[in-house]
């Protein structure tokens, strides 16, 4: 009885602190937590069939011959990928690739790999409408036909990629280093042995090749990012007076967190300032802000052009997101490493310490710029020529120079 009123005191006077300093807003946030906590399984479904990780011994080292490889013939290309949704930044790059390839002499089919067992047709009617490719989607399952090159697109599709039977010089197209997108687990140890399969990567950005040949011993080349300017543009000389953060605290790689600690900082400093946030809606935060949400490129190039800075954080591999800015005229603030400097490769990028303070310093500083006008134009400019079909001969380039091989 004496163990219970005490416990019961205590939990009393935590609702009362916080109450006073967060407000009732805390206690349904905690609510939900705890209920979320409750009725999460045990465990959750793997991105991974166990069945392919077992099946996938690395200590095998049987090469599967490739098809015969003639220059003026075209190239026949499996992708092995995740079901997509619509407006998937990984699969847009994909399909970015894909187009240049099919409209330069290779046949291209996709094949999902889907441990969720997703409705096929449905997934196959995004591969069609969203990202307009035309040719064969069909299931891993149901086998794979010969092919000069089989791609492996994320680190659940290497596992059935590494011991497919099927006629093919074997690739593996990293967007990121997916180790990082976890907590030390299995998830982190299977997606980082998947960089010991010996294929041949393919890497969107010079940091990560240069890693997974040092790290891993891959063979490797990489393209560089492109920027659509069809959608994202300097519009005029609109009057500008805000600054953009993508929001995706679904996705700690973005560094979300650390984000809305800095536009706070920032909105302490310069009330004057508008925050728009976009990327998931986010509801309630301490300092006024426009919550965009989820938004089309149409939209995103209008928040850009109304905003002097982006704040646009990449714990990992750099994003696509300050390309899009600077085409728009928007100058990015961007975390400090290694990765974000080699990809980026821009003088106009902005660079800041990982800490509140010096981002919101470098977000300041823009705002304050005196002649952002002509830093804008010239930001812009920067970017006109840096299109996907750049990207897509270099791609192009790795992929038959490896099969001449």
């Amino acid at each position: 009885m004496l163990r219970a009123q005490i416990q019961i005191g205590r939990r009393m006077r935590q609702l009362r602190t916080a109450l006073r300093s967060e407000g009732p807003g805390w206690l349904a946030e905690r609510a939900r937590h705890a209920i979320s906590e409750r009725i999460r399984p045990a465990s959750s479904i793997p991105q991974v069939r166990p069945a392919d990780v077992l099946a996938a011994d690395l200590s095998d080292c049987t090469v599967v011959p490739a098809l015969p490889y003639a220059v003026a013939a075209p190239v026949l290309v499996n992708w092995v990928m995740l079901p997509p949704s619509a407006g998937s930044g990984g699969h847009t790059t994909i399909f970015r690739i894909l187009r240049h390839l099919e409209a330069n002499g290779f046949s291209n089919r996709v094949y999902f790999y889907d441990p969720y067992l997703g409705d096929h047709q449905y997934y196959a009617s995004i591969v069609g409408d969203y990202f307009g490719f035309e040719g064969m989607v069909s299931n891993i399952d149901d086998g794979m036909r010969d092919a000069h090159v089989v791609m492996a697109t994320s680190w659940p599709t290497a596992y059935p990629v590494y011991s497919a039977r099927t006629l093919g010089r074997k690739f593996y197209f990293v967007q990121d280093f997916e180790p990082a997108f976890y907590a030390t687990c299995t998830d982190s140890i299977l997606s980082e042995n998947t960089y010991r399969m010996r294929l041949h990567a393919v890497t969107a950005g010079r940091w990560l090749a240069q890693k997974l040949a040092r790290d891993y011993g891959m063979e490797a080349g990489h393209f560089d990012f492109g920027c659509d300017t069809s959608q994202y543009r300097l519009e005029g000389s609109s009057a500008r007076n805000g600054v953009a953060f993508y929001a995706r605290p679904g996705a700690p790689r973005r560094g979300f967190e650390l984000g809305i600690m800095t536009l706070e900082l920032l909105k302490q400093r310069r009330p004057d300032i508008e925050v728009h946030l976009y990327g998931s809606k986010i509801g309630r935060l301490p300092f006024d802000f426009i919550d965009h949400g989820l938004v089309s490129p149409k939209e995103l190039n209008s928040i850009y052009n109304r905003c002097r800075a982006g704040l646009t954080l990449s714990l990992t591999n750099v994003s696509l997101v300050p390309h899009e800015m600077l085409a728009t005229g928007c100058i990015p603030v961007v975390n400090d490493a290694e990765h974000n400097r080699i990809v980026l490769d821009n003088p106009f990028v902005r660079y800041a310490a990982h800490s509140p303070h010096a981002l919101a310093g470098a977000l300041e500083a823009v705002v304050d710029e005196p002649d952002f006008d002509a830093l804008s134009r010239a930001a812009a400019d920067s970017v006109r020529t840096a299109g996907w079909d750049d990207a897509g001969r270099q791609v192009d380039k790795i992929l038959r120079q490896s099969l001449a091989s």
